[in-house]
């Protein structure tokens, strides 16, 4: 009993076993079977190499396919076959691991390739041939009269045996020989092709030169001409050939007749095609896929005289949820359905549907009046979408996000039409789903801008084009400067100083918030160290650095602390971590664990924002805080005098609550001297705000710091 092949080369040549038995029967060669099969190891070899390589390179099926012709591999069967071998075995047998997706991509490719190669170098061949009976032809009819008959003779012999199509006629079009092949090729009598003047064999996909050069022939004002044709066989179906026709003299050099050689290519166009609608298709929902619609949008968008394009680009919301809970099988099912929805949608002249991939699928319209069609596209779209879809049993919801692009051709280009389309897909994702949005420059613009800050990050962060700024707390009591909190800043390249709400967010959504924050804390607490040497005399200065949720939950978090405190010699008493009270809201023990360490390590934690969550008051106890930063939305009333009294009421209420917890109360957003009376009047411990100062570099806090120690 045999088993599967051990190694790579066993692997390979199993392969080329195959193939060789597939081609042997319809090749016509004096080699035997195994003989072939030596010939074609090699070209299984390089197809190997390419189905693996790290870019795809269609030489090497190109040059595959033409050394099939070299190998006597000529019968359109033999490269039909050698495709269907490839395509069923070479990825089975050389493809080893790798991505089963991606490999059968790539040996698609391989064989289109292959095609290329075998039709290019059939031709060449088929020409050289040509050429040959041309030659034939004509010395047959200039030999002098006593090597007439020799002459003939020979050029009978090869017009009879020739493997392509060969007719003569004179210059009024009458068609005087055939041979056996042509006949072949039409299916048809002698006399039913004779009976037929060369003017006559139209076809609709005719070239409009064609006949143009076949009138310059027989003028003789040209010697040859060569072009792709389609004639009617007589059972209606279609004869695809490369036609070259040629110009006789006679000894007096008078044009006397034509010469016509045609390779039959039908087959070999059939299985272009079929390539072809592979490579542009998707092979799930039929439907054109992006390789096709990109080309449709690139004509699109560069039309001319007055022309416009509208696109909208759908995808699918909680697709995910539904592969993840149902499985692949029910989603491709649900995926082939909404297909056909969107394909009833489309239907007017100048509409496509496509399917991009995944759950994401484009419709474009074009034409002088797509302002108004676009939208009615997206309307048919989400209507199409109302009807739940039923699988296995149950009826599925379909809900869509769809972004749409619509404006004159000649302005953008695809890709950018593509992008904008797919940034208003997910603004309308961001705004609940199951709507359509209309494409806004502006808010491109701004996501554009984001996705190039998200990517920029990591490289900013190595490139140390973050620096910190510190804004002074200060204690009501007195006056004087308690300490500061930290701030960072991005220093970008183009977009100059950014503060910490244009780049955190992203931060926190790439997880690069991790490496920043610490980065921030080990700046932060060496700098209040360097403050603690110079100001000995006047008491410690406090810093206070913020935690984003995300920190909250990694799990170094602790770890990072106390190595940074004791590395840097700063006391833990020293630091006060900022948690804002929305990342609070409903935490959990698990959650809660790790600041409650830190609190009893002597670390302050203070609830940031407090009063813009929905945090109930009593849940307070149960954290492990000590400072309550009252939001700046609380004080705004207190700008003017008199103060408004409900605000008063608030935080004056606020204020007694935390005291009675035992909970220290600082202030953001002070901006007016009134403001600083009235908080320290309702028992405020610190406040911060522009009204201190703005945020800066140390060395600001350090001249606050010296007024303070002088009076």
């Amino acid at each position: 009993m045999t088993g599967e092949p051990d190694g790579p080369e066993d692997r390979l040549r199993r392969f080329a076993t195959i193939w060789s038995r597939a081609v042997f029967p319809v090749t016509s060669t004096s080699l035997t079977r195994p003989e072939l099969e030596q010939q074609l190891l090699p070209l299984a070899r390089r197809l190997s190499d390419a189905l693996k390589a790290r870019s795809f390179d269609a030489a090497v099926g190109q040059a595959v396919g033409a050394a099939l012709v070299a190998a006597h591999c000529t019968d359109p069967e033999a490269l039909s076959r050698s495709l269907d071998c490839v395509d069923a075995y070479l990825v089975l047998y050389c493809g080893e691991d790798g991505p089963q997706e991606a490999l059968r991509t790539r040996s698609a490719r391989l064989q289109h390739a292959m095609a290329a190669g075998f039709a290019g170098a059939l031709r060449e061949r088929t020409l050289a041939e040509q050429e040959a009976i041309s030659q034939a032809a004509l010395n047959a009819r200039s030999t002098v009269a006593e090597a007439l008959h020799a002459s003939e003779a020979r050029f009978r012999a090869v017009f009879e045996g020739a493997a392509i199509g060969i007719g003569i006629a004179d210059l009024e079009g009458n068609i005087l020989q055939v041979n056996g092949a042509l006949l072949r090729m039409f299916g048809g009598s002698e006399q039913g092709v004779r009976g037929r003047k060369v003017p006559e064999w139209t076809h609709p996909e005719d070239a409009p030169q064609v006949w143009r050069l076949y009138e310059e022939l027989v003028r003789g004002e040209r010697e040859h001409y060569h072009v792709e044709k389609a004639f009617y066989r007589p059972d209606g179906t279609a004869l695809w050939t490369n036609l070259t026709v040629s110009l006789l003299r006679d000894a007096d050099g008078r044009p006397q007749y034509q010469l016509a050689l045609m390779e039959d290519t039908t087959e070999r166009r059939l299985l272009n095609l079929r390539l072809r609608y592979e490579a542009t298709h998707d092979a799930l929902t039929g439907l054109p896929n992006r390789t096709l619609f990109f080309e449709r949008l690139e004509k699109a968008v560069s039309a001319g005289n007055d022309q416009r394009f509208g696109l909208c680009y759908l995808d699918l919301d909680g697709f995910k949820t539904i592969n993840d809970s149902l499985g692949h099988a029910a989603g491709d099912r649900l995926l082939v359905e909404v297909a056909d929805r969107l394909q009833s949608c489309a239907t007017a002249p100048g509409e496509m549907v496509a399917r991009l991939g995944g759950d994401e699928f484009v419709a474009l319209t074009t034409g002088p009046d797509t302002e108004r069609e676009v939208d009615a596209l997206a309307d048919r779209i989400m209507n199409a979408l109302v009807t739940p879809v039923r699988i296995d049993g149950r009826e599925l919801t379909v809900r869509g996000s769809i972004g749409i692009v619509e404006g004159p051709a000649g302005e953008r280009g695809p890709a950018e039409v593509l992008r904008s389309a797919d940034i208003t897909m997910y603004r309308a994702k961001s705004a609940g789903g199951n709507r359509f949005e209309l494409a806004d420059p502006e808010a491109d613009a701004r996501a554009i801008t984001r996705h190039g800050l998200t990517t920029a990050l990591p490289a900013a962060l190595d490139r140390g084009e973050f620096f910190i700024e510190y804004q002074p707390l200060v204690h009501l009591g007195d006056g004087s400067v308690h300490g500061a909190e930290a701030l960072v800043r991005w220093l970008h390249p183009q977009h100059g100083v950014l503060g910490p709400d244009r780049f955190i967010p992203l931060a926190e959504h790439t997880g690069l918030i991790v490496p920043l924050g610490r980065w921030v804390l080990e700046q932060s607490v060496r700098q209040a160290r360097q403050w603690q040497e110079r100001h000995a005399d006047s008491g410690p200065l406090r810093i206070n650095v913020n935690l984003s949720p995300c920190q909250l939950t990694h799990p170094g978090l602790v770890q990072d602390t106390v190595d940074i405190l004791e590395r840097e010699g700063l006391d833990a008493e020293a630091l006060c971590l900022e948690v804002t009270e929305s990342a609070l809201i409903g935490a959990d023990d698990d959650l809660l664990k790790p600041l409650r360490r830190l609190a009893e390590m002597g670390v302050d934690i203070a609830l940031d924002d407090f009063g813009t969550g929905y945090s109930n008051l009593a849940n307070l106890r149960r954290l492990p805080v000590s400072i309550l930063k009252l939001d700046r939305s609380f004080t705004q009333g207190m700008q003017q005098f008199p103060a408004d009294p409900v605000d008063l009421k608030i935080v004056e209420g606020i204020v007694s609550l935390a005291h009675s917890l035992d909970l220290a109360v600082t202030v953001e957003g002070v901006e007016t001297g009134a403001q600083a009376e009235q908080l320290r009047i309702l028992g405020c411990d610190t406040a911060q705000g522009w009204y201190y100062a703005r945020p800066g570099p140390p060395e600001r806090l350090h001249e606050l710091a010296l007024v303070d120690a002088t009076g």
